[in-house]
């Protein structure tokens, strides 16, 4: 049941180390640690993605910025109490770590893969260029009974799909992981630019038998 469970939310993602490690938590006296991967896109532009590391798969004390990495994993998400409400944070847990001395041209560097039900009612809009655009919220089954929440963004002829998916519907998303920056106003004088991540959803589609086709 658990590997049923792990296959249903798959991230790979490949790409420069751009920070050294933060402490995160620690469960059952593992210590979990924070890093930073920059991955390329098609576009030229980077993605620069957070990732949860175990300190039994690296040594985190070392400094390996600067090194290529290929990291296996899954993406996850909490929430974390501030301003007197929640907010999501996401990041890429990693399951298995392997470093790279170059990153092949026609390497895919930021791939995922959800399968998990829409816990949120689709919202959809055209932007003033006219380009169609659909953000969903998928809930996918973790072990132990918990969730993640992941939020994804549909453009084009997969956004005017996915406008028809309801809440409790069973989907299946390909894409990638990406970062974008936002102006979060604090008060009336005060603004910060944080990041958000979600899906770019490159392909979708509902799962009606329980299995994906």
């Amino acid at each position: 049941m658990t590997d049923k469970v792990i296959e249903n939310n798959q991230v790979t993602v490949m790409g420069e180390i751009v920070s050294g490690f933060s402490y995160s938590h620690e469960i059952f006296g593992e210590g979990f640690y924070m890093m930073d991967v920059k991955c390329k896109r098609l576009s030229e532009s980077y993605d620069t993605i957070p990732i949860m590391v175990s300190e039994r798969l690296l040594d985190v004390s070392a400094d390996y910025t600067g090194e290529l990495i290929c990291i296996n994993g899954q993406f996850r998400s909490y929430n974390r109490h501030e301003e007197r409400k929640n907010r999501l944070v996401l990041s890429v847990f990693a399951r298995e770590i392997e470093f790279v001395e170059e990153m092949e041209e026609s390497s895919k560097t930021n791939q995922i893969f959800l399968d998990g039900y829409i816990c949120k009612e689709p919202i959809y809009r055209k932007t003033p260029l006219g380009r169609e655009i659909a953000d969903l919220l998928l809930a996918v089954n973790r072990p132990y009974g918990k969730s993640d929440y992941i939020p994804c963004i549909c453009w084009g002829r997969n956004a005017r799909y996915a406008n028809n998916f309801r809440v409790g519907e069973r989907c299946a998303v390909w894409g990638r992981i990406q970062s974008r920056e936002y102006m979060k106003k604090l008060d009336e004088e005060n603004v910060e630019k944080r990041v958000a991540f979600e899906v770019s959803v490159s392909k979708l589609e509902l799962i009606e038998d329980g299995e994906v086709s």
